[in-house]
């Protein structure tokens, strides 16, 4: 009798990814899987960087359009020879600085940058001004690029579900939108991912008073620091403010002992004014991403756009409350907090975006461990959205309709419906 064997039985291979926070799974579109997301990252990075190289390799200063290399970066250059100087009364000079400028680097000549940033700012970059510009810009586009792959690879090596996606999360992050504007505009924003990340690390190990500290250290950007204020404010974590107080403080105490008192109220004057400042402020609308600025060019009517602005960042603050007051995991909590953290703040532009990259690696490892939920599929699809979306912010020029600000609500309402429902279903149990 010819014997049979049973078949057998092979376990089902599930392709994880991340795409800009994805995997393909039964609850996800056949097309996310992590080859093609791969192929989108690598596509994504390729071209944005060669543009970059293509724009920089020219002789001089200056770009192939016509602009100074390394853009708002000539202001922290100018902030820290004013510091090295210790011309604390120039600080706030607008006409003061741009002559500066113009003498430290000739082919900025008539360039002029609002000084908005607290007096610290301009000290820590005095070390910068006892070089050239040129190899200042280099010294700290160096620097950004080191703090962002630490505070990735950290986030990385903190979420189990993607360790096996190493080369997806190298694409990505290469291809991360905000952190190709934060190159290219020599921006400060790798500092506020940094306390952003110490902080994260600070309540993972359960140490509050030293997340706290780190949050206080984004007094430099104040604006980004608004949500976090208002939700452990609210949840009563006394140990997180207490922290954060102490470092703002200490930060601000620095300043005054190094320029006296003037500087100081230079810089309150400088925040109380502007209202009056706000096209120069933002001279391109299109590249902001949150509430504020979403409704401004959206509604023709201040009021009008002032109100809906605080009605739905009322809204946002609810929601990321509620998440912190939930038994959800920290990786969706702090996801929820970044977020808000671009939504509620007044202003910010497409490089602060950078602060998002530990929201990306922390989703997709919850989404990675929890494939077989219902929500996976919508978080995913978000997530993918809110990573692309940023590319297309120019735009909002003409449509007047920054698609990234609905998508980014979107996520966090999906976060905190994710809460709502584990909520639900222990206390049935």
């Amino acid at each position: 009798m010819r014997q049979t064997c049973p078949p057998q039985i092979k376990p089902a291979v599930i392709d994880h990814s991340l795409s800009c926070g994805f995997m393909t799974s039964s609850n996800l579109p056949s097309w996310m899987t992590a080859r093609r997301l791969r192929a989108h990252g690598l596509i994504l990075a390729l071209c944005l960087w060669t543009v970059y190289i293509w724009n920089m390799s020219t002789p001089g200063l200056l770009d192939r359009a016509g602009n100074l290399k390394g853009t708002d970066f000539l202001h922290f250059y100018t902030l820290g020879s004013l510091a090295f100087a210790h011309r604390g009364a120039d600080l706030y000079n607008l006409a003061a600085q741009s002559t500066l400028a113009a003498q430290r680097v000739p082919a900025a000549a008539g360039l002029r940058y609002l000084p908005l940033y607290p007096p610290q700012v301009s000290m820590f970059f005095a070390p910068f001004a006892l070089v050239s510009y040129s190899r200042a810009l280099i010294l700290w586009l160096t620097l950004s690029v080191l703090i962002y792959s630490l505070c990735c690879y950290s986030v990385w090596r903190s979420c189990p579900h993607l360790r096996d996606e190493k080369q997806t999360v190298l694409v990505l992050a290469l291809a991360f939108p905000a952190f190709w504007h934060l190159i290219a505009w020599g921006q400060t924003s790798a500092l506020a991912l940094a306390c952003f990340t110490l902080a994260f690390f600070a309540l993972r190990s359960e140490r509050e008073f030293l997340a706290g500290l780190a949050f206080g250290c984004l007094i430099f950007k104040p604006q980004l620091a608004l949500a976090a204020a208002i939700v452990f404010l609210l949840t009563l974590r006394w140990k997180v403010i207490v922290g954060a107080l102490l470092a703002a403080a200490a930060q601000l105490a620095a300043t005054w002992l190094y320029y006296g008192p003037g500087a100081l109220r230079d810089w309150i004057h400088t925040l109380l004014n502007i209202p009056r400042v706000l096209p120069l402020l933002e001279p391109r609308p299109y590249q902001t991403h949150s509430l504020r600025t979403f409704w401004s060019m959206l509604i023709p009517w201040p009021a009008a756009s002032l109100a809906l602005y605080l009605i739905t960042a009322l809204v946002v603050s609810a929601l990321t409350v509620a998440c912190w007051r939930s038994s959800s995991q920290l990786s969706l909590r702090y996801s929820a907090l970044l977020l808000a953290s671009v939504l509620l703040a007044p202003h910010l532009t497409v490089y602060d975006l950078v602060i998002l990259a530990p929201a990306f690696l922390l989703l997709s490892d919850w989404i990675l461990a929890h494939s077989d939920h219902a929500a996976t599929s919508t978080l995913a699809l978000f997530l993918y959205l809110a990573f692309a979306l940023p590319l297309l912010s120019p735009l909002a020029r003409w449509t007047h309709l920054q698609l990234s600000v609905p998508v980014f609500t979107a996520l966090l309402y999906g976060i905190w419906n994710r809460g709502r429902k584990s909520v639900s279903a222990s206390a049935s149990l």
